[in-house]
C-alpha cells in the first residue's frame, strides 16, 4: 500500500500518512529481511521491481540470526497453545519487531493484533 502508486483519488490510508510522518521526522525505520523479500516478490515487471527495490535501498535491512529464528518458533508455539493461528513469517518479523530490537510495527495485518494478546508485541499506533 505505502510503495503502491495511487490508482485512484481516494485518500491515502492512515498507516500510510504515519509511514510518510516517520520518514520525514527521519525516525530509524528497519524493514526485517523476510519483508523486503516479500515485497519485493509482489512486483509484476523487472522495471517495477527495480524501481520498488531503489525506494527500499534507504532502509537498514534487519537480518535474522539464530536467536531471532529460535523466538520465532517460541512466538509461534505459544500462538498455536492459545489456538491463534501464525504464520512462520508473521512470527519472525513479530521477533525482530519488539522482542529482539525492541522497536514497535507498523502493520495493517490484523494477525498480528490476535498475536499480541500472547505474546510481547509493541504495535505502533496510526
Amino acid at each position: 500500500m505505502i510503495f503502491r502508486r495511487a490508482a485512484s483519488k481516494q485518500p491515502l490510508h492512515p498507516v500510510v500518512d504515519e509511514f510518510r510522518r516517520l520518514v520525514e521526522t527521519d525516525e530509524e525505520l528497519l524493514l526485517p529481511g523476510v519483508v523486503y523479500q516479500e515485497l519485493l516478490s509482489g512486483v509484476r515487471t523487472e522495471q517495477a521491481f527495480n524501481a520498488l527495490e531503489e525506494a527500499l535501498s534507504g532502509f537498514p535491512i534487519l537480518l535474522a540470526d539464530e536467536a531471532t529464528h529460535r523466538k520465532a518458533a517460541q512466538i509461534r508455539n505459544a500462538c498455536r497453545s492459545a489456538g491463534i493461528t501464525a504464520a512462520a513469517f508473521d512470527c519472525l518479523i513479530a521477533a525482530h519487531t519488539n522482542v529482539l530490537s525492541n522497536g514497535a510495527l507498523l502493520t495493517l495485518d490484523e494477525d498480528f493484533n490476535h498475536m499480541s494478546k500472547v505474546v510481547k508485541l509493541n504495535l505502533h499506533p496510526f
